[in-house]
């Protein structure tokens, strides 16, 4: 039986003792594993290999993390998750606006480290295979995007024009969290970036509208602080 070849993971990390666990937590898995120990090297290193996902630490000795994530979404989609030290809310923020998929807080155990990357693949898996999709089904949600219809529990809903176009802006970044500035600037545009409260009143109506229960809402999640997650595992 031919061995499975799993994932290659671009590790992105000065630290030699983060590098050694995290090589050993990844290796044990059966992930392929290149590593880089600045920021530049980590940038030839994803044009060279093209991985499959990149653990990125913030706090490197030439580039600053932040400045990696920006340089790599000029040309690649591949999944980023932030490793880093700082545990500023504002880091975050700034983090996910650059362009990172997801951001862990070190320290940090093995266990949740592996559950974000599986939903990370998982994530780009789905996205690669089926991204002209024009249907979108979540729980007893249905969305025809192709027609720009709405079904809850096969019973269409009528959402108004802003409605609609943050929940397909929630379906194009779906299980990953968008923060604040980038639903407003998706949705209203640049002028509107920092009306947050735009955003909140229109949540507040489309989770009415689309949730069981609004005051706990199963997918238009809250991430206090920072923006929205569309709470969505490709798998699920």
């Amino acid at each position: 039986m031919t061995p499975e070849i799993k994932e290659l993971i671009l590790l992105i990390e000065d630290e030699p003792q983060m590098r050694r666990f995290l090589r050993i937590t990844l290796q044990s898995q059966g992930y392929r594993l290149s590593e880089a120990t600045t920021g530049q090297e980590g940038l030839a290193q994803a044009a060279a290999h093209n991985p499959d996902l990149i653990l990125l630490d913030l706090g490197l000795p030439d580039l600053d993390g932040l400045e990696v994530t920006k340089k790599l979404r000029e040309w690649s989609r591949t999944p980023i998750i932030v490793l880093s030290a700082r545990e500023q809310e504002r880091d975050k923020v700034l983090a996910l606006d650059a362009g990172a998929d997801d951001y862990l807080t070190k320290p940090f155990n093995a266990g949740e480290l592996l559950a974000r990357i599986r939903v990370a693949l998982r994530h780009a898996a789905k996205q690669n295979s089926d991204q002209n999709e024009p249907v979108f089904i979540l729980h007893n949600l249905r969305v025809d995007l192709a027609h720009r219809r709405i079904f809850r529990d096969e019973k269409e809903v009528h959402l108004t024009p802003i409605e609609y176009k943050l929940l397909t802006a929630l379906i194009r970044h779906a299980g990953k969290v968008i923060t604040h500035r980038q639903l407003l600037t998706e949705v209203w545009g640049p002028a509107q970036e920092e009306e947050v409260q735009y955003l909140r009143v229109h949540m507040t109506h489309l989770r009415h509208k689309l949730e069981s229960d609004p005051t706990r809402p199963a997918f238009l999640i809250n991430e206090p602080g920072i923006g929205y997650r569309l709470q969505y595992d490709p798998e699920g």
